[in-house]
């Protein structure tokens, strides 16, 4: 039985291809690739080789053993020396003949606590045009040991733009708990443990419903009449409600 010649013609396509790809591996894959799993074997030997220029924390403790029992029951304990102060080897093996970088700019702190909306809950960030402008951050914050010389509320650590908004706002006198239903939990691991929003238009109605026992001067609304479908998240921002 004589093929089809398109199924001839497919099968010259693949001899081809496979052959192609057994030239490519021949001359473009590294004789070492595969020795130690999906990884060119010989890369461990060009790193061997290159100048050492990190000296690590235990060197760096051996002789600076006050600063490092300070930092490593700081906020910085994590950190190795040498992100701050660069590659100090050479430091380590003549102190004398190089002095490792102690720089007060500014910008240091911020390559880690400049504000970005995609660093982690919690992680502490400042937006530095207001954040005390001009000013040197070792001036209020030793690195070895940064707390700051008041630490904000439990909220306001974290949620510092939405505290700031707040404050300037008709809710300012009001808990963040009072609308948040917060697992004490939350603020040991945030993201595990997430504070509770109300989603019931019936949750505003408890201050601002026409019968609700709360002051005269705070505004009132027919619930069953005001801002019909709509949740009053929608059109009024929580933390600055104003009237739209």
């Amino acid at each position: 039985m004589k093929l089809p010649d398109q199924v001839l013609r497919l099968a010259v396509v693949f001899i081809i291809a496979i052959a192609a790809l057994i030239v490519a591996r021949q001359l473009f894959v590294p004789a070492t690739f595969g020795k130690l799993g999906h990884y060119r074997a010989a890369a461990l030997d060009s790193a061997a080789a290159r100048p050492i220029r990190f000296a690590g924390l235990p060197a760096c403790i051996e002789c600076h053993s006050e600063v490092g029992a300070t930092k490593s029951k700081s906020y910085h304990r994590g950190l190795s020396c040498e992100v701050c102060h660069g590659a100090a080897n050479d430091h380590a093996i003549d102190p004398s003949s190089r002095q490792p970088l102690a720089s007060k700019a500014r910008d240091n702190c911020l390559h880690c606590h400049d504000y970005q909306p995609s660093r982690p809950t919690g992680f502490p960030q400042v937006i530095e045009r207001i954040h005390n402008p001009m000013q040197a951050c070792v001036s209020c914050h030793n690195p070895h040991d940064p707390t700051p010389p008041s630490v904000p509320g439990p909220c306001s650590a974290c949620h510092a733009t939405i505290a700031r908004t707040k404050s300037l706002s008709p809710h300012y006198s009001l808990d963040c708990e009072t609308c948040h239903e917060t697992p004490a939990e939350h603020k040991e691991n945030p993201r595990a443990y997430l504070p509770r929003k109300p989603v019931e238009r019936e949750f505003c109605g408890r201050c601002h419903a026409q019968d609700a026992p709360s002051p005269s001067e705070i505004p009132r609304v027919d619930l069953a009449t005001h801002g019909g479908r709509y949740l009053c998240w929608q059109c009024h921002y929580p933390h600055n409600p104003e009237r739209q």
